[in-house]
């Protein structure tokens, strides 16, 4: 029996998480860490109700499309479905992969992150 995660790309996602000084990013790791069937699903709709506009979000699990969504917001997340993408984009927000977002941290410097899982 295995423990963990197989995808050898999530593993590396976990590690680079874990490295990191906040403590929002470990938290996402030990998410990650759980198995799948607990991952979070979020819907935008609840989004649009947890968030103001420009906030970043980040959702350690997929993002799917139900719901609608009023104000610009960055979601980052595992993966999002398609309608979710296409929501999240024409509302003005910004949509960003886990996998870039570590590589970009520094852009959420001195931002309001909120993490979101069910």
């Amino acid at each position: 029996m295995s423990r963990g995660s197989t995808n050898i790309m999530l593993r590396k996602l976990i590690t680079s998480l874990k490295k990191q000084d906040k403590a929002i990013w470990v938290r996402v790791a030990e998410e990650l860490e759980a198995p799948r069937r607990k991952r979070a699903y979020i819907n935008i709709y609840k989004i649009n109700r947890y968030s103001k506009a420009n906030d970043i979000i980040v959702v350690p699990g997929k993002v799917l499309g139900v719901g609608n969504l009023d104000h610009p917001v960055t979601v980052v997340a595992l993966s999002f479905s398609k309608p979710a993408k296409e929501k999240i984009l024409r509302s003005g927000g910004k949509v960003m992969s886990l996998y870039k977002a570590i590589q970009e941290l520094n852009d959420f410097k001195g931002k309001t992150v909120r993490l979101m899982k069910q």
